[in-house]
């Protein structure tokens, strides 16, 4: 196996998203970073799929992750779409790659077998626990004998690789926004590399992968600061030079929290439907971190800029480490100045293709035409699918006999189970009874509620297919705005 020194190689960078879900605006967020790291460097930006989480694994989120970023202008030099000298470049087809790697560990002695079962594994966790000990494994299978290792083989017993971490020392590496960082081995277990499935874990392909594919900068998010030892102890393992490391700061809600859709949409394919236009929602994007000069005043202007002014001022050494904070109200107001600067015929033709388009008012049509008496109601049967907020009075959503603590519970509970449901009629319709049996709503109580926090109103189209046409991104979204209202009204009584 020969290697390339990275540090004559040319800039290589890439995302690495994985298809569990709708696409989040923090792969945008990574993506443009690494698109302007590598455009300014007249490099290459690559997109690898991380599907080896079969379990979590969702069909169609692929194309989904695709379709998302070129609205965004987002072009990728190699991936699974285009092909590139480096591929396959999704992890699924590439099994075979990592299990000849773990047998080159096998073979140095940086890794071993360990044919604990799940008992055996909580047991050890347990004990550690009763200990007060932080559970993680203790290296019990790091020494087998040959004989110990032929038993285990006899009984038909799977196994796990896990990578030899020292025992004494440290690791040390160099953030490029950071400087130097240590972990002590203590703090370090013998992470798992190849499952007991035959797949890898996400650090045993993650490092082979950006190898192989001459990944010369990793800019990820600073979430996996604490995985890097164990990445820096692989590339170690197998005598690779090392990539230069950047963690960028995570996005933050306003209370500093870590993003996530519990306070904000994160899904890219909400603010698609939502109406945003992609230039504004990468401006945003472009404001996360402060790598774009400040200006010399607070004009307007200073905070409005497009992609080729980004590849042009964008300097990664003035990115600050707080956590930048995604405030849905500053993008809301950007889009609206991006929206009042759109000369009237393109204006018209956003609304057209995003809110008025054929395919929507096809899907709405059919939805109203059984209860429409004059097309002049249209607007009224139809208006909750183009209104951004409906605020439904509690008398409209607190079903009879039923407090509205006890209500506010069942949202809680539905909205955990539309989130992990799929967005089809038959999907929803088993998904939500189930739900209303299982805490004892009745469908016509459940039904009722939902139709209400979606459309304002216990009159509507019919809710399963209103809720397919709305698409689960804006469904989901009203339902978290309609909990957290509640719990501000709730607060503000206090």
């Amino acid at each position: 196996m020969t290697d390339t020194l990275i540090a004559s190689a040319p800039t290589r960078v890439r995302i690495a998203p994985s298809p569990t879900g709708d696409p989040h605006v923090g792969t945008a967020y990574i993506g443009l970073l690494n698109y302007i790291y590598a455009r300014q460097r007249g490099g290459q930006f690559v997109l690898r799929i991380e599907d080896t989480d079969r379990a979590r694994f969702v069909a169609t989120s692929e194309q989904e992750i695709f379709d998302s970023l070129h609205w965004l202008g987002l072009e990728w030099n190699e991936g699974p779409d285009v092909g590139g000298p480096y591929g396959p470049y999704r992890q699924s087809e590439r099994t075979e790659i990592y299990r000849e790697h773990v047998e080159l560990l096998l073979a140095n002695g940086t890794a071993y077998k360990a044919y604990e079962n799940a008992e055996e594994l909580e047991a050890m966790r347990k004990s550690q626990l009763a200990a007060k000990l932080p559970p993680r494994y203790n290296g019990a299978h790091r020494e087998l004998t040959a004989e110990q290792i032929a038993a285990f083989e006899a009984e038909g017993r799977a196994y796990v690789v896990r990578l030899k971490v020292p025992v004494e020392g440290e690791t040390a590496f160099r953030d490029e926004l950071r400087g130097e960082i240590k972990f002590s081995h203590n703090n370090v277990d013998d992470q798992v590399l190849m499952k007991s499935d035959g797949f890898p874990t996400y650090h045993l392909a993650n490092v082979v992968d950006d190898h192989l594919m001459k990944i010369t900068d990793v800019i990820r998010a600073e979430e996996w600061i604490s995985s890097t030892p164990k990445h820096v102890l692989l590339y170690q393992a197998f005598g690779w030079e090392l990539p230069k490391f950047w963690h960028m700061p995570l996005l933050r809600n306003l209370d500093k929290s870590k993003i996530s859709k519990r306070k904000n949409p994160v899904s890219l394919i909400y603010y698609r439907q939502a109406g945003f236009l992609p230039a504004a929602v990468l401006n945003f994007l472009g404001l996360m971190g402060g790598g774009m000069p400040a200006g010399t005043d607070k004009a307007v202007q200073a905070e409005i800029f497009t992609l080729p002014k980004m590849l042009d001022e964008f300097k990664f050494d003035r990115i600050a480490l707080g956590g930048p904070v995604f405030d849905l109200v500053k993008l809301k107001w950007l889009n609206g100045e991006y929206l009042r600067a759109l000369p009237g015929e393109e204006f018209f033709l956003q609304l057209k293709n995003v809110v008025f388009s054929d395919e929507v008012l096809r899907a709405i049509a059919p939805l109203v035409q059984t209860r429409i008496e004059t097309l002049g109601q249209f607007g009224d049967l139809a208006d909750f699918f183009f209104r951004d907020d409906v605020t439904p009075a509690q008398e409209v959503f607190v079903p009879k006999k039923r407090t509205l603590e006890e209500t506010m519970a069942f949202t809680g509970e539905m909205l955990a189970v539309l989130e992990g449901c799929e967005w089809s009629h038959d999907a929803l319709d088993a998904a939500l009874r189930g739900v209303g049996t299982a805490k004892e709503w009745s469908v016509k109580e459940s039904f009722m509620l939902l139709r209400a926090i979606l459309t304002g109103s216990t009159s509507s189209p019919p809710l399963l297919e209103s809720l397919v046409v709305f698409g689960k991104a804006r469904s989901l979204d009203r339902v978290r705005r309609f909990v957290d209202g509640q719990k501000k009204i709730a607060g503000g009584r206090r």
